[in-house]
């Protein structure tokens, strides 16, 4: 779309630095926003470059598009303010990074990889469950876990009626795992350790999608490169789109109408050239045509013995 058209409100606000785009929205139903003097409802509400946009009397306008690499260290909470008085990530970012939000949120009592943008789509596109992208932890425990509690990990753990599950687990040594994630809730990893009876003494977020913390130093931040957002925004779910396209195409292909002449198309099941399977339920008899009706019919007629 281009600039002449502009820009949708949410979305402007979020370049802005104002918050992520669905708290823009709360923001601009609340009333908090006008538009060239006029109060505006509608985060749908096109933004062009000319309009004086304010939010709660003060003016913002669009800032050059930042994207940088963050090591949370433990001990801060990633919010702007908290009612508790606790120290934020915001008390040890340098002011040239105020304006930035958080993507995602690591708790209180976790440390590693945090990315920090006012790019609204690069959140979007990392923030939506849809897009499957895969946050990696090295998690240390109180106590060993057992093998077969590993494997509830994968295939699922109740916490209050809802079941959280990871991607892929791995043990490093005996009270240190890696652990994968596509979607994530809160505390998740910490809540299903709990529920099967250990605790997380430590808890670090190693990885997001392509982006790897490495030996980057607590507490350092460096701007991210242009390839590097790039390969962010790259959508794993893309890779498996083909599978579905091609059942589509079979599908197609099979409502078609074959054309005079044309041979008849291969079988669906079994092997190429193999005899279409029976339909009769395991464990039947199978008997040929005559002797079943005759059997029924005789079993019919038989008069009945008189003893």
């Amino acid at each position: 779309m281009s600039e002449a058209e502009g820009i949708r409100l949410n979305k402007f606000l979020a370049s802005c630095g104002v918050g992520s785009r669905r708290a823009c929205d709360a923001l601009v139903q609340e009333g908090h926003v006008e538009i060239n003097g006029k109060p505006c409802l509608n985060p749908a509400q096109r933004v062009e470059p000319s309009d004086f946009v304010r939010v709660d009397g003060k003016r913002v306008q669009a800032k050059q598009t930042n994207t940088v690499l963050f090591y949370k260290p433990r001990g801060y909470v990633c919010s702007r303010e908290d009612e508790l008085g606790r120290d934020t990530i915001y008390t040890i970012l340098p002011s040239i990074l105020q304006h930035l939000h958080h993507v995602g949120r690591l708790d209180r009592d976790s440390e590693g990889l945090l990315i920090l943008t006012n790019d609204g789509d690069l959140s979007q596109q990392l923030m939506h469950p849809s897009k499957l992208v895969e946050k990696e932890y090295l998690v240390t425990s109180n106590q060993p876990v057992l093998n077969e509690h590993l494997d509830l990990f994968v295939s699922g753990v109740y916490v209050e009626k809802q079941r959280l599950r990871a991607k892929h687990v791995q043990r490093i040594s005996s009270r240190r795992y890696r652990i994968v994630l596509e979607t994530g809730l809160k505390r998740q990893i910490r809540q299903m350790f709990l529920t099967l009876g250990y605790q997380v003494q430590r808890l670090v977020r190693t990885r997001i999608g392509t982006l790897e913390l490495a030996d980057f130093p607590v507490g350092a931040w460096r701007p991210l490169e242009a390839e590097e957002i790039k390969r962010l925004q790259i959508n794993p779910k893309q890779k498996s789109e083909r599978r579905p396209a091609v059942k589509a195409a079979k599908k197609a292909a099979k409502k078609a109408p074959r054309r005079a002449g044309a041979p008849p198309p291969p079988p669906t099941s079994g092997r190429a050239g193999s005899a279409p399977k029976s339909k009769r339920k395991p464990g039947s008899l199978s008997l040929p045509p005559s002797s079943r009706h005759t059997s029924k019919k005789t079993a019919k007629r038989a008069p009945k013995r008189k003893f």
